[in-house]
């Protein structure tokens, strides 16, 4: 086999691994995981029941010392969720992006539901709940507090708050108000925003006759390790930008891999002294974050540790310590981001509130100076016309006129190539056991007739990180999640659901469901569509006339479009309308340089030899 046959079958080799590492490790593995996968990161933490830390006296919680957040050995209570919110009383939480309730047992936020997005994209599934209390099956919530020492009790997951009101809406805050009885009285003032920014303010009034020292904390609690999607191109577990430290990111493995290397019930990372930023947990479109006084030190923290019934972490903040001297009173504010990830939303609370790199709790990945700009351009079109896939069609026309230059200097170059085809031909005979004459020859005639041999793979590699990071956009942008295109493809972000191995649904049963094979037999049209597009743009180019390079070129669309069939609708969406603009933008660019358009030839050639021998 000659040099140059081998390396191109090295290659096309190579190019067929990367595939099918992206589809093991990225894409979607079958239809049914999506639909598993997509129930639980909407639920967002699977069962691991759990019940609110108990006080060790019976005048009330137990003090931390400085330097720890509350924490208490649970009991294994588990009950509905239903059941769970009924067990205390509660302010119910109102506003046009939230449904939910503070619980005035403990005072914490531990009830949000997301009026705006829901489990499926049928409009009567139920919307997606992000916190449940303690006690339920899926025990996810946000507490703030003091803790500190020889100051008598102070609030805790069993203390009773009294409440000025009844309901929390955007227009209306709500104030809780605790006495500790030895001269401490502590307030807790909420409010809540249009969207999905809480805002507690902390104040403490010293009416005993003796300072007290005391530390402000606020922390996010997750009990039980979720199920996640697992894919590296995206982030779930806990994250955080702590000062100068940068952004952090640990996922859940990650500390349980710490805690059982330890051999420690409490592990951890912890960052002294940062100021700025935020930490919390995040899943793929949802997150949890306290974010702190942006002027203030403090610790931040990530913690794991085993309870009764399995792990809870936590994203902690503690704040440095305040004395109140007696007759005085001070006061703490923290945020709670809870909600949906959505780009405007972030990068709003980033700008109004200055949180530092607020914008990076979204998983931008690294290539954020990419795939954020993007996004940008995407919702500028879909905000023009309102569907992401014409805006996705758009994007694609618009990469195609800023690389319009560089691709025609490469299609020109492809195209003298085929024009001295025959004398590079006639070289390789000439030479054919001398390959570096042969080499030399080739680069006097490339030099004669201003040829760049590798200017062919300059549209190839300027498609690569655009389809990464499209890629990207579409699998974590909540913006692209449920939003549809035309006909059948009522979500961008999810595969194709029909497929040619039922008949686009004519036969009842999920070709995706079938072991080992079935993320292959996901073959929607969408993808034999893409499928097509390249099998025409590789028409376009005479054949090879090595027999090993023609299969292998044969073979490459029908590959591609297996790896496509369950990527996400609006990648393949992509490359099958960007393989048809640059078939087009070819053919001009040939015809004006003279040089034949072989499609025509080719397809009769591909038919003819398909077609039976006349007799």
């Amino acid at each position: 086999m000659r040099e140059e046959n081998r390396n191109l079958i090295v290659a096309i080799v190579l190019s067929v691994a990367v595939l099918i590492g992206w589809q093991y490790f990225f894409a979607a593995p079958e239809a049914e995981r999506q639909r598993v996968a997509q129930q639980q990161s909407t639920q967002v933490n699977p069962a691991a029941p759990n019940q609110p830390p108990s006080p060790s006296q019976a005048g009330g919680p137990s003090a931390p010392v400085p330097g720890t957040v509350p924490s208490a050995p649970a009991v294994p209570v588990v009950e509905s969720r239903e059941a769970a919110l009924a067990r205390s009383p509660r302010v119910a939480i109102d506003t046009p992006a939230i449904a939910g309730s503070i619980n005035l047992r403990g005072g914490r936020i531990d009830d949000v539901a997301l009026r705006r997005y829901r489990e499926t994209v049928d409009p009567k599934s139920p919307n997606i709940v992000l916190f449940s209390p303690s006690g339920s099956q899926n025990p996810y919530y946000a507490d703030f507090g003091w803790v500190g020492t020889q100051a008598g009790p102070l609030p805790g997951p069993d203390t009773v708050w009294t409440a000025d009101r009844t309901s929390l809406t955007p227009s209306s805050p709500v104030t809780l108000t605790w006495d500790n009885g030895q001269g401490l009285v502590f307030r807790r003032s909420i409010s809540v925003d249009d969207k999905s920014m809480f805002t507690v303010k902390n104040a403490v009034e010293n009416r005993g006759s003796g300072p007290v020292t005391l530390h402000p904390y606020g922390l996010v609690s997750r009990h039980g390790k979720p199920t996640t999607l697992g894919y590296y191109v995206l982030h779930e577990g806990m994250i955080g930008v702590l000062g100068d430290q940068g952004l952090q990111e640990y996922t859940y493995a990650n500390l349980d891999k710490e805690e059982a290397a330890l051999g420690q019930n409490t592990v951890g990372k912890a960052w002294d002294g940062v100021t700025g930023g935020f930490l919390g947990i995040t899943d793929k479109y949802w997150a949890a974050a306290v974010i702190p006084d942006q002027a203030q030190a403090y610790q931040g923290s990530f913690t794991a540790r085993q309870d009764q019934n399995g792990q809870v972490y936590q994203a902690n903040m503690l704040g440095s310590p305040q004395t109140l001297q007696p007759g005085s009173t001070t006061e703490t504010t923290q945020r709670l981001f809870a909600g949906a990830k959505e780009v405007a939303v972030v990068d709003g609370y980033q700008d109004t509130l200055n949180i530092k790199n607020f914008d990076l709790l979204i998983d931008w990945g690294w290539f954020y100076f990419i795939t954020k700009p993007l996004f940008k351009v995407l919702d500028f079109f879909y905000r023009m016309f309102g569907n992401f896939g014409v805006a996705i069609l758009l994007v694609t026309v618009v990469l195609k006129l800023i690389f319009f230059p560089l691709a025609n200097k490469s299609y020109a170059s492809m195209a003298k190539m085929k024009a001295v085809q025959p004398e590079m031909a006639s070289i390789r005979e000439r030479f054919a056991d001398d390959k570096m004459k042969q080499q030399q020859a080739l680069m006097e005639l490339y030099k004669k007739e201003k040829i760049n041999p590798v200017a062919g793979c300059w549209p190839v590699l300027i498609q690569i990180p655009v389809f990464f990071a499209l890629y990207k956009v579409l699998f974590v942008t909540i913006e692209m999640r449920h939003a549809p295109f035309f006909g059948w493809i009522r979500d961008l972000a999810a595969p194709d659901p029909t497929s040619v191995f039922n008949l686009f649904g004519l036969i009842p049963y999920n070709p995706g469901a079938v072991p080992v094979i079935g993320p292959f037999l996901m073959l929607g049209i969408w993808p034999i569509i893409m499928g097509v597009t390249m099998w025409l743009q590789m028409k376009m180019n005479p054949e090879p006339p090595d027999p090993v390079q023609k299969q292998v070129f044969a073979w490459m669309p029908v590959i591609f479009t297996f790896m496509l069939g369950s990527f996400p609708a609006g990648l393949v969406i992509y490359w099958a309308w960007n393989n048809l603009l640059s078939v087009s933008q070819q053919a001009f660019i040939m015809k004006r340089n003279g040089v034949k358009i072989e499609l025509w030839d080719n397809l009769r050639s591909t038919f003819a030899r398909k077609s039976p021998a006349k007799g």
